[in-house]
């Protein structure tokens, strides 16, 4: 029967409802929603790119730099496993894509290699019959070492524009080492790029206080600039390439001040304290560097051991630097540097135009359906076209309540939504015109059409959401924003082209009490 008990007539108002209050900021402006009552709600659709302008930044990850570093830091260990085992070699080096070096004494061939098995692992070891060895990674470890830092620089990438407050970034992959970011409502690339761009690999160690003072250093210990009050690399430093600890090891970094200038206090996890509070305590008396991408911030004297895990980095920050620092650092480093090879700044207006051609395609296909239903099925057309209306707001309304990304292609998706609309009620109406030839009554030719037509639309409504969940679990950018205003006009309208109208024509049967249908 057509009837609805008290239960289901309060539940299909409330959603109705809610969808009416969610959607309701949508229809004022910026400046008239800050003036709006603390109970009305404030989120709006989040806009994309495409849209509301913004910025796009194209990027490539130097996976030769990321190599080199790898193949850096196995050198600093081949060198202490050799002299670990007290065998001699020369001419020990990076050359390339390898590390290189020739043993002096032929017979510790053997020795050699099982020194080098445990500070090679993952790479291949090659040892020549004159003594020469080759250390590199195969075309299998260099494919996973590429693949593993695009992703990793994706969920970074991602990490840091999040804490930045900005909504619904794109960050995509595209081919085996490029990044596509887009910002919608960041019109300048430049702020974005140094968010993004800096690969802030954080990294404490003890200056070379000999070779300091004797102006020459042996291979464990490297020259580092020291970034002035102008953030410009200054005078250089023999720093020692032993790491005291990582920024792996950071668990947090806030902006702070300390007497009126701006500072980032860190804070290690249990491993990085005891690290650094047993360095510190070794080394009382002695300065160590605060190293960020190969740049030292500070080099203070250790006064007292540093024993609970937490500090402050003081330098030449502004307010904005020392927050962009503080962001970095929680992110993370980034695996490997990142080079821009395209950058543009999509304007507003163009978003805006598209906006309002999207405003006029829906405003165009609602009246051409709304004139054909009412054409076609009289009163129980203007039924359809209420709930045609219903579903455009609770679309609205949902993509507000879950601060989804709407994009011109989900305009066209909104639009192609609000024409399928009405095909549940052109299925049901067409059913129950069949019932009413069979010489049914009003009620029962009305409920029979509802009946018979019912599992029809959900078949093929459900197999639409299907389609559409795959779009959006392998499409990307347009593609999602497309999918997911699609699966909401689905779910959507069937609850108001089946649901809705049928309390509507029930009300209508109820209190008309018709002898014949009007279609």
């Amino acid at each position: 029967m057509l009837q609805f008990s008290k239960f289901k007539v309060t539940l299909i108002l409330a959603v109705l409802l809610a969808g009416l209050y969610t959607a309701m900021p949508n229809v004022f402006s910026a400046a008239h929603i800050a003036n709006l009552p603390s109970w009305l709600p404030a989120r709006t659709v989040s806009l994309g790119l495409d849209l509301q302008g913004g910025s796009h930044l194209l990027y490539e990850v130097d996976t030769a730099a990321l190599v080199k570093g790898k193949l850096d830091a196995v050198e600093d260990e081949i060198r202490a496993a050799m002299r670990e085992k007290k065998l001699g070699y020369t001419d020990l080096g990076v050359k390339g894509d390898r590390i290189a070096f020739k043993l002096r004494d032929l017979g510790a061939i053997e020795m050699a290699r099982e020194a080098l098995r445990k500070a090679t692992t993952g790479m291949q070891l090659d040892i020549a019959d004159d003594g020469n060895v080759s250390v590199y990674f195969g075309e299998t470890e260099l494919a996973e070492i590429k693949k593993h830092a695009v992703e990793q620089s994706i969920e970074i990438i991602n990490k840091r524009i999040d804490q930045t407050g900005t909504k619904e970034p794109t960050i995509i992959r595209q081919g085996d080492d490029r990044i596509v970011v887009q910002v919608p409502g960041v019109s300048d690339p430049q702020r974005l790029k140094e968010l993004i761009g800096k690969t802030a690999k954080m990294e404490f160690k003890m200056v070379d206080e000999v070779a300091e003072s004797t102006g020459s250093a042996p291979p464990t210990s490297i020259q580092l600039p020291v970034i002035d009050k102008d953030g410009a690399p200054g005078q250089k430093l023999w720093i020692k390439k032993p790491v005291m600890v990582s920024g792996e090891n950071l668990t947090d970094a806030q902006q702070a001040f300390e007497g009126g200038m701006p500072v980032v206090q860190f804070k290690f996890d249990s491993v990085g304290a005891r690290k650094f509070g047993d360095a510190t305590k070794a080394n009382i008396g002695k300065r160590f560097a605060i190293v960020l991408d190969n740049q030292i911030i500070s080099a203070p004297v250790i006064r007292d051991a540093i024993l609970g895990g937490s500090g402050i980095i003081s330098g030449n920050f502004t307010t904005e630097s020392a927050r962009d620092l503080s962001i970095l650092l929680r992110a993370g480093a980034l695996p490997a540097p990142l080079t821009v090879l395209e950058e543009r700044t999509v304007g507003a207006d163009l978003g805006a135009d598209s906006i309002e051609a999207g405003k006029r395609a829906c405003l165009i296909a609602i009246a051409f359906i709304a004139v054909a239903m009412v054409v076609l099925y009289g009163l129980f057309g203007l039924f359809a076209n209420a709930a045609m209306i219903l579903n455009g707001v609770l679309m609205l309304g949902f993509l507000s309540a879950i601060g989804a990304t709407l994009t011109f292609p989900g305009i066209a998706g909104m639009v192609l939504t609000l024409g399928m609309a009405v095909d549940a009620n052109v299925l049901i109406l067409e059913r129950v015109r069949e019932e009413m030839r069979h010489g049914r009554s009003p009620v029962n030719a009305m409920e029979a059409g509802y009946r018979e037509a019912q599992a029809t639309i959900f078949d093929a409504n459900v197999t639409h959401a299907i389609s559409t969940m795959f779009l959006f679990a392998f499409g990307s950018g347009p593609i999602k924003g497309f999918a997911i205003t699609l699966l909401i006009g689905i779910v959507s309208s069937v609850f108001t082209a089946v649901v809705v109208t049928r309390l509507m024509t029930s009300i209508w049967l109820r209190r008309a009490r018709p002898k014949a249908l009007p279609l």
